[in-house]
């Protein structure tokens, strides 16, 4: 039986995180994308609500999309990081 693949596994072999080869700018720019106000809130309710066991299944498919999308976020800003570290260790 095959392992479950992700969006975020299959993102990471485009992105490759543990290669640190982005310009400074788009990592900077990286760096700077996050969920607005509204959407962190809505995030926060919708874990609550998981936590609790009184999420439904339309809330739960909300979560998930949120959480993939985070996943992704993470991989890029992971790279980003990476990217600047390798040119402030270069001589």
């Amino acid at each position: 039986m095959s392992p479950t693949i992700t969006e975020a596994d299959i993102l990471a072999k485009v992105v490759v995180p543990d290669r640190g080869d982005l310009a400074p700018e788009v990592a900077h720019s990286l760096l700077k994308l996050q969920f607005d106000k509204d959407a962190t809130r809505n995030i926060r309710r919708l874990l609550q609500k998981n936590n609790r066991g009184t999420i439904s299944s339309d809330d739960r498919v909300t979560l998930e999309k949120y959480l993939r999308v985070g996943q992704m976020l993470d991989l890029l800003q992971a790279k980003a990081r990476l990217s600047l570290q390798k040119r402030h260790r270069k001589p």
